[in-house]
């Protein structure tokens, strides 16, 4: 378990001043972690003794050790694709391919459990959940799919759901028309984008409770965040989606056990409404459509 996530972990068991602390740090992480203790006592409005014994309790040895880990964390972390490849590559070279990549795989979904605590998810799911004005969710270059599946799902239980392809660019009026009462949810993965922070802080500005789903290295984007959802992703050649796709389908279930007789309603609604045609052995062949030019000779 990373550094960051020992602290997640651990925040229910914090004393008011650590837990002071613990938001220093995961509110601007990891470069938080690597000023001096008294900087970030400072910060926190705490004192030197308190960051001190918050790292104790984290099972490090002392501050010296906690930033050489949180140095190794943070190399790890930003290496890119390639030379995650090429390292794993070689640790694997004896493991049957698909096993591996299916146990990997598994292992994310069950940190999963371990990486997001209850009560962030709880907040999540109540924000969503309690009648929205508007639900705003965006991605980026790769997480915008995770996106558009929550926001796709989503839209059949609860109403007022957009998927912003777009924050910063044409679909900037979506975040304008955020206020008091909305929701944005922003995913952004390591190799941060600027504009997942940008579209944070502009939902931040508005009035939106902002739910940011993220690797364990936290997006800048967390800097606005009401609720930060850090999920694992270690994968080859590139980071695993496997645990973000488990993540969205837990937060949409418990929105519709949230929402209840409201949520079945909307439901019915939109398959009502949308009229999803099913294929299934033994349906009965579509009924010919009326033509709409002239009569075909018959011979």
């Amino acid at each position: 378990m990373t550094i960051d996530e020992e602290i997640f972990a651990r925040m229910g068991e914090l004393s008011p001043a650590e837990k002071k602390v613990a938001r220093v740090l995961l509110a601007s992480w990891p470069s938080a972690g690597l000023e001096s203790a008294a900087a970030v006592a400072k910060a926190a409005g705490t004192s030197t003794p308190t960051v001190l014994r918050l790292v104790t309790r984290l099972g490090i040895g002392g501050y010296p050790d906690f930033q050489r880990r949180l140095r190794e964390e943070v190399t790890h972390r930003m290496s890119s694709p390639v030379s995650r490849t090429q390292q794993g590559a070689r640790e694997h070279a004896e493991r049957p391919v698909l096993q591996a990549a299916i146990a990997e795989r598994v292992g994310l979904v069950e940190q999963l459990a371990a990486s997001v605590p209850p009560s962030e998810f709880d907040r999540a799911v109540e924000a969503l959940a309690g009648r929205a004005k508007q639900v705003a969710v965006m991605g980026g270059y790769f997480s915008r799919f995770s996106a558009e599946l929550l926001a796709t799902q989503l839209d059949q239980v609860i109403p007022c759901v957009d998927f912003v392809e777009q924050p910063v660019g044409h679909d900037i009026g979506k975040l304008l028309r955020l206020c008091p009462g909305s929701v944005a949810v922003v995913f952004d993965f390591r190799r941060y984008e600027l504009t997942a922070k940008q579209a944070a802080a502009i939902a931040k500005g508005r009035g939106a409770k902002v739910v940011v789903i993220t690797d364990q290295g936290l997006s800048p984007a967390t800097e606005s965040a009401d609720v930060v959802l850090p999920v694992p992703v270690d994968g080859l050649p590139f980071d695993s989606v496997v645990g973000t796709i488990a993540l969205v389908e837990a937060l949409v279930e418990a929105v519709l056990l949230a929402t209840g007789s409201r949520g079945i309603e909307r439901m019915k609604q939109w398959e009502d409404t949308v009229q999803i045609a099913r294929a299934h052995r033994g349906a009965p062949d579509p009924a010919p459509r009326p033509s709409t030019g002239p009569a075909e000779e018959r011979t």
